[in-house]
């Protein structure tokens, strides 16, 4: 993998030239971007690979929810459906994708989920239901700049913080990091809990946020049980299992279940990976089978694992989450 960065290393300047083009057309107002007269946030990354939107996009949720109508609209990655689809009784997640199902799922009477490519053509639908959500959620569109979200939040990882990255394809960033501009909000994501306030200092010296923007640091809370179909088990109670993974990084977790003392092994699959037959069949043969979240929106459809199969929940807690939560509910306020 290192050696083909290095032989794609001259893509870069390229790749560079372009993205920053595409940014300043938009900025410049020479290409079209839509801006809407009800608060629209949007959560996403400057990197490629997961840098835990969908704990975060769980978070707005639970903070706006009991206020508001809530609606998120994604893009609904690998899905098995085409346009705008829309949670609701018997949707799977071959329509809305992984973590849309996984919305839909836990807050089934709370919010609106909704799915599409093209995010402005979304949001024109979303304006068409009755009732109509007052605040939407965008997850992972922040680089879908036909669409001008009023309020955006920019998530780094703790252990790739995008100002020491550079571009694809020898990088990981879907964009030049000055794009970081942009965002009202960055959160370091993933971070040890041990993070010291020293530590912190740094990080936000080597972002050096501009005058509006807020930094906020991030850790990953797993529950202490994990849930199947029909019941739930204390994590001390689980007996040896198998632990099944298709995300960008399941370092985190294993190292979790390690600290934990806990006897399983790991198949490790790339992120949204479709499960093959013969994978399937691996599983039967297992006793008792831990899975993220995410993984468990697949996986449950099967009758062969419902006794078997169970999930390990994690939710995004923020260092300073009463600043946050005031400038978010400060944003919408305006409207």
């Amino acid at each position: 993998m290192k050696l083909l960065r290095y032989i794609f290393f001259p893509i870069v300047p390229v790749y560079y030239g372009i993205t920053w083009v595409r940014n300043k057309l938009f900025d410049l107002g020479i290409l079209e971007s839509t801006s809407y007269n009800f608060p629209v946030i949007c959560v996403g990354n400057l990197s490629v690979g997961g840098t835990g939107k969908t704990p975060m996009i769980e978070y707005l949720i639970r903070l706006l929810k009991n206020d508001y109508k809530v609606a998120t609209l994604s893009r609904g990655y690998k899905r098995k459906s085409e346009g705008f689809q829309i949670g609701k009784p018997g949707v799977t997640a071959d329509i809305l994708g992984d973590e849309p199902f996984q919305f839909y799922s836990k807050y089934i009477d709370k919010v609106t989920v909704a799915v599409d490519a093209n995010r402005r053509e979304g949001i024109s639908k979303l304006m068409q239901l009755d009732p109509k959500p007052n605040v939407v959620l965008l997850d992972d569109a922040y680089q879908h700049r036909k669409v001008k979200a009023g309020f955006n939040i920019l998530l780094t990882t703790y252990s790739n913080i995008y100002t020491s990255d550079i571009v694809l394809p020898t990088g990981n960033l879907r964009e030049p990091k000055k794009g970081a501009k942009r965002a009202n909000v960055i959160i370091v994501t993933k971070c040890p809990e041990t993070l010291s306030d020293s530590e912190k200092k740094e990080l936000i010296k080597a972002i050096n946020p501009k005058m509006h923007q807020h930094v906020f640091f991030s850790a990953i809370k797993y529950a202490d049980h994990v849930v199947s179909k029909t019941k739930q088990l204390l994590l001390e109670d689980v007996p040896k299992f198998t632990l099944v993974t298709g995300i960008a990084n399941p370092t985190p977790l294993v190292d979790f279940l390690s600290k934990k003392e806990l006897d399983f092994e790991h198949l490790n699959f790339k992120d949204h990976h479709d499960f093959t037959v013969d994978e399937l069949d691996i599983f039967k043969q297992k006793s008792f089978i831990i899975t993220t979240e995410k993984d468990f929106m697949r996986l449950k459809q099967y009758p062969f694992l419902a006794d078997k199969l169970f999930y390990l929940s994690i939710e995004a807690t923020i260092d300073n989450p009463v600043l946050l939560n005031e400038t978010v509910s400060a944003f919408i306020s305006h409207f």
